[in-house]
């Protein structure tokens, strides 16, 4: 790992949170995710599970964390599963973990070996009475391989089928959306890295700079501040292309003129940042592209200054939908006639702003947790408006980091320029 060793207080205290869940006399283990294969006999970069890594920090391939808070013998309540070290191996992959590493890593002091653990853990289940099983329930999930979790809890039914079984996806949603202050501590180096690179970017950009060029100062600025890169593939949309959402290509010349969109965030700890910054190619607004920016920089003081305990996502949206319809008949998008007779289903606003405002963020870019419930004190959102302007070929999205608090937010970016004068004045320099 390329980052600082982390707080082990950090996974010690996430375990502590689930056993506290768990029902009496339950046993719950997490497997780490599958290494995939690209062609011939090479393999994807590995990630790890991000329900592993939040409990142990172990970012090791075929590990596994076994929790059985009422084991009869306390030394095996909690359990770190490893491959064993071979010297053979590690000539070609490289090292792998010892006992002591894991443990000052994870904060977990019983390490067991894979190739041993499977004697150990047939008589902790029949002790047991229920099983806690793993499975990936973000809501945006889309992928339908049959991934390691799922197999996992097949072969257990099969071999366990009289047991009782419980989704720790459940447990994690609640868990995983509310951040302790340890972890913010390391998104606020994740955050604190992409300021100092978005800074660095603000003096290298100017006409004729390639969008891959800004990609890789990107890349190299997040690599020498010791974060692990990019907590996710980078936009870098100058002019029209801004309007794509998720653009990735980033293979255009920025020409003067024209605004362009950059979108990234570095991860460390394995915990994620997520900026969003639109600046003038030249150093320079112009006045339609001021008044379209501050329109943006209005929707997004309004978003935080309405995202606190109690309200829902879903009405938070509707909320900023109302605010972004008056900017916009303001600044001339919309006509009184288009939002009298809209469609309650398709907002005239949706013409322009057409995603939603506001992402969990952790672990994971787009993080566990709920749409529906209530917001609660710890959770970490983005909060990034847009305005996209086809007839104008001109994208604007505005994002920072917001930690929720018992009596509103506090903007873990509030130190990054985000004013036109912030902005142009850095750019000037």
């Amino acid at each position: 790992m390329k980052y600082l060793p982390l707080n082990p207080e950090i996974f010690i205290q996430n375990r502590k949170r689930f056993t506290e869940k768990m029902e009496k006399n339950a046993i719950a283990i997490f497997n780490s995710n599958d290494e995939l294969p690209t062609n011939a006999d090479q393999l994807h970069k590995f990630k790890q599970n991000s329900d592993l890594l939040w409990l142990s920090g172990i970012e090791q391939e075929d590990s596994m964390v076994i929790l059985y808070p009422d084991n009869p013998d306390e030394k095996f309540r909690e359990v770190l599963v490893l491959v064993r070290p071979n010297e053979l191996k590690e000539k070609w992959d490289g090292h792998r973990l010892r006992i002591s590493e894991a443990t000052a890593i994870s904060g977990i002091k019983t390490i067991v070996w894979l190739d041993s653990i499977e004697g150990m853990l047939q008589p902790w289940i029949h002790w047991a009475e229920i099983i806690y099983l793993n499975s990936n329930e973000n809501d945006r999930k889309s992928n339908w391989v049959p991934v390691r979790d799922y197999r996992y809890a097949e072969l257990m039914r099969q071999r366990f089928p009289l047991h009782q079984y419980r989704r720790s996806a459940k447990v994690m949603k609640e868990l995983r959306s509310i951040k302790t202050a340890l972890e913010i501590e390391v998104m606020q180096k994740a955050i604190d890295i992409t300021e100092n690179t978005f800074r660095s970017l603000m003096q290298f950009i100017k006409p004729g700079v390639m969008e891959y060029e800004i990609e890789a100062e990107i890349y190299r600025s997040f690599l020498s501040q010791r974060a692990s890169g990019p907590a996710y593939g980078s936009i870098i949309a100058s002019g029209d292309r801004a309007r794509t959402l998720h653009y990735v290509e980033n293979s255009r010349e920025c020409k003067d003129g024209e605004l362009i969109l950059m979108d990234f965030g570095a991860e460390y700890g394995n915990y994620c940042a997520d900026l969003t910054r639109t600046i003038p190619v030249n150093g320079k607004f112009g006045r339609r592209q001021k008044t379209v920016y501050n329109a943006c920089l209005h929707l997004h003081h309004y978003a935080a200054s309405i995202l606190k305990p109690g309200i829902s996502i879903i009405d938070y949206t509707k909320k900023v939908g109302e605010e972004a319809t008056q900017v916009f008949l303001k600044i001339g998008l919309l006509r009184k006639s288009e939002v009298k007779n809209e469609d309650p289903e398709n907002r005239a606003y949706a013409k322009y702003l057409y995603h939603g405002i506001s992402h969990h963020l952790g672990i994971d870019v787009h993080d566990l947790g709920t749409r529906t419930e209530p917001v609660k004190a710890g959770m970490v959102f983005t909060i990034e408006p847009g305005i996209y302007i086809e007839e104008e070929q001109m994208g604007v999205r505005i994002e920072n980091n917001f930690w929720i608090t018992r009596n509103g937010n506090k903007d873990l970016m509030k130190n990054i320029p985000i004013t036109v004068e912030e902005i142009e004045a850095y750019m000037k320099k």
